[in-house]
């Protein structure tokens, strides 16, 4: 799990720490502060969060007079979800994958039953997908799904018991069998070849893009969209962006906790905070760092960088998301069934 501060005095008031290229946090060099606000993230929104909570900052200190000390968390989405759970994370906000990671702190009583209802479109923010990124030129000639288990070629995906972008890999996978006609047990024996093909499985979506990206393991990264972007803009001659002709259409979601901030006056702020996720100007900037605005005319404009293709809904292949959660993940679920590689920490994911 990685942290950073975003200062109220922007980037003179923050000391960055690097590791081998990956940014693991910051310091808040004016020590903690009253008015301080935590958000448990997922692992790829580093940069996104980065770009608004100074925004966010500015405006609310505009309307208010004060001024919110925002510090974040990352980490794989079903770890930050265990965090909060446990006490290890204050979270003041959390921003994580899947709408089930946020249900797990609604059913231990840490956030309200009906926290999908108190922000606009259901709490999600924003949409995302699974892409592939290859090396230049694509020598796998990897185009589709059913490619990523052809021959010697080499996966690397986030591990599903902790990472979001592991399990909507697999969610993926699976839907891109059962969706264009394919049976239950065809997209099990998919999966099953699949995971035979994984080079390595981390912690989490920055871990993976730092073992395909920096340290070049495997022909193929299955990743969220906006971390795809990322890669590829980062190493341009070596890496490309490949869309498959089906994918799954991912909601992370947002949400308070109550009983971190019921209250407090945090409560007020961390309602400003995610309300603001759903303003124009935020769904911009959101768009800009790669993910899918739930704004038509604001996603329009960004049709070059983030192109339509076939999304198909968690409901094409579960009921809903706590359903595909338990169905999938649960004790006894399919990838229980699925023997998977042994998981790889890397610092920074």
């Amino acid at each position: 799990m990685s942290r950073k501060h975003i200062s109220p005095l922007g980037v003179v008031g923050v000391v960055a720490i690097a590791v081998a290229g990956v940014l693991i946090g910051f310091k808040n060099i004016h020590g903690s502060s009253p008015d301080a606000l935590l958000n448990v993230s997922y692992d790829p929104t580093r940069e996104l969060y980065a770009a608004l909570d100074p925004q966010f900052i500015a405006q609310y200190r505009k309307q208010s007079g004060v001024t919110v000390d925002i510090t974040q968390s990352h980490g794989g989405s079903g770890r930050q979800a265990r965090n909060v759970i446990d006490g290890t994370s204050k979270a003041g906000v959390v921003s994580l994958a899947l709408v089930s990671d946020v249900d797990k702190l609604a059913k231990r009583g840490l956030i309200a039953k009906d926290w999908q209802h108190r922000l606009p479109n259901n709490s999600v923010p924003y949409t995302s997908t699974i892409v592939f990124v290859v090396r230049k030129d694509n020598p796998k000639n990897i185009h589709d799904w059913p490619d990523l288990v052809k021959g010697d070629v080499s996966v690397v995906t986030p591990d599903p018991r902790t990472s979001g972008n592991g399990k909507l890999s697999v969610l993926a996978g699976w839907g891109a069998v059962t969706t264009r006609g394919g049976s239950e047990a065809a997209a099990h024996d998919y999966l099953a070849a699949l995971f035979k093909h994984v080079a390595v499985a981390d912690e989490g979506a920055r871990g993976a893009a730092t073992s395909f990206a920096v340290q070049k393991i495997g022909d193929v990264h299955l990743t969220w969209e906006n971390e795809a972007i990322r890669e590829v803009a980062a190493a341009p001659n070596e890496l490309q962006i490949v869309y498959p002709p089906v994918s799954i259409k991912a909601e992370p979601a947002v949400a308070w906790v109550d009983a971190n901030v019921a209250g407090k006056k945090t409560e007020a702020y961390a309602k400003a905070y995610l309300n603001y996720l759903f303003t124009d100007p935020a769904q911009d900037v959101i768009a800009q760092y790669g993910y899918r605005s739930i704004n038509p005319q604001i996603q329009a404009k960004y049709r070059a960088k983030l192109p339509d293709i076939s999304l198909f809904p968690v409901s094409a292949i579960a009921k809903d998301w706590d359903d595909a959660a338990e169905k999938f993940f649960g004790d006894n679920g399919i990838v229980d069934t699925i023997h998977l590689p042994a998981q790889r920490t890397v610092v920074g994911s």
